[in-house]
């Protein structure tokens, strides 16, 4: 079964039994949207994978992180001016530190990670800045060493946090192939709002963390394996004792 956002607020106030004087449609939205932040935290999903391609400048030694960016999973980097196609180099991530060092070795500016002096392709990223907001163009986002001397096509991978269920947006990948542990996720909170009971409380808690752990097997375990390459999963069953 998957929940639309009306089939799911219905079920919220169904299982807890508080009408809508209490849970009113804000209350309710909140439950939601802390239970979806929750499992998009505790579980990188496939559905939430994202590519953008883009150019860098030459001799800025920034990138922008995307829109609504969680994390970052790679970057590759094209010897080419012109597009993507070709043969591409990964970037290694560090830390500001390392590439501060590294700048720092070369132009004896260590410690000044705006030092623009190394130019060339470039081999590392860091990370800097805080959350990334709705728009490429907030506070956020990597550090680049060498400095690119060349406006070189890039492609970065990234998961990002996706809009949430509303009621201008019905349903979503979560209500659709998650909608348990999601109904699981939004009775805790709203248990823990109603301060009890906390039998109650536990019960939900624990069904989600439940749930949440054959979630992963799927999300971060079937779908990123195969029969050929890697062999059926086979599950011990321990027989009975003779």
């Amino acid at each position: 079964m998957a929940y639309t956002y009306a089939t799911l607020t219905t079920t919220i106030r169904d299982y807890t039994e508080v009408d809508d004087s209490v849970f009113t449609q804000a209350v309710i939205d909140n439950f939601i949207m802390q239970a979806e932040h929750r499992i998009n935290i505790e579980l990188p999903m496939d559905s939430d994978r994202k590519v953008q391609e883009g150019t860098l400048v030459t001799d800025d030694n920034t990138i922008n992180s995307p829109a609504g960016a969680l994390f970052i999973r790679g970057i590759e980097v094209f010897n080419s001016t012109a597009n993507t196609t070709g043969t591409g180099t990964w970037l290694e991530k560090k830390d500001q530190t390392y590439l501060s060092e590294y700048t720092g070795r070369l132009t004896g500016k260590e410690g000044d990670l705006t030092a623009q002096d190394v130019t060339g392709m470039p081999k590392y990223y860091a990370m800097f800045g805080g959350a990334t907001g709705l728009t490429d163009t907030t506070s956020g986002g990597l550090y680049l060493a060498p400095t690119p001397d060349a406006n070189y096509k890039f492609r970065m991978y990234y998961n990002k946090q996706t809009t949430g269920l509303s009621a201008s947006n019905t349903t979503t990948y979560l209500s659709n192939y998650f909608p348990q542990g999601l109904l699981y996720a939004c009775l805790a909170e709203a248990f823990s709002y109603l301060k009890g009971p906390m039998e109650m409380l536990t019960l939900y808690e624990n069904k989600y963390k439940t749930s949440i752990q054959q979630f992963a097997g799927m999300q971060i375990g079937r779908r990123r394996r195969d029969d050929y390459t890697d062999g059926t999963v086979r599950i011990q069953v321990k027989s009975p004792s003779p």
